[in-house]
């Protein structure tokens, strides 16, 4: 697939159904982990404009910074600490309305003001990685995208075993 996505417009959701196939296309016959990981990035940043879209791999008993689109972040996430540490512990995907209110949260940057995490499963059932995506603005994710990055998170599951 040519390195473009076809952006639509619609409703959130419309927007997820037009997305996923076109990330399936991204990483196909890529090899490369953190190739892969990097378009997915940049396809959900640039297609949704959220202020930061990334992923956090499970590596030194603790999540250490992988590829993402936005400003600088934090290097390293210990387990018990912010909302990507409690993705990983729970291994449920989580939203955060509001930021601010939740305990422990570690403030990247000051902008960040909701905030999703997923977490990226091996077939053991272990943490492989959490994608982690930020919002300026309050309250803005919902089950439609708990619902369509998971399908993103189902590609990575699916064909990670064959990435390098």
């Amino acid at each position: 697939m040519a390195e473009d996505l076809q952006i639509v417009e619609g409703s959130r959701a419309d927007k997820y159904q037009a997305l996923i196939p076109q990330v399936a296309a991204l990483i196909q016959g890529e090899t490369d982990l953190y190739a892969n990981l990097a378009n997915i990035a940049a396809a959900i940043h640039e297609y949704f404009g959220f202020f930061w879209v990334g992923f956090y791999l499970n590596k030194q008993d603790q999540l250490v910074l992988g590829p993402f689109q936005g400003p600088v972040a934090c290097t390293r996430i210990p387990y018990h600490k912010g909302v990507c540490g409690h993705a990983y512990r729970t291994q449920q995907s989580i939203i955060v309305p509001n930021v601010d209110e939740f305990p422990g949260h570690i403030a990247c940057a000051s902008a960040s003001k909701s905030e999703i995490v997923l977490p990226v499963m091996d077939s053991a059932g272990e943490v492989l990685m959490v994608l982690d995506v930020d919002s300026d603005q309050l309250n803005d994710f919902s089950e439609i995208d708990r619902e369509g990055l998971q399908a993103i998170i189902d590609l990575i599951e699916k064909n990670h075993t064959s990435w390098s």
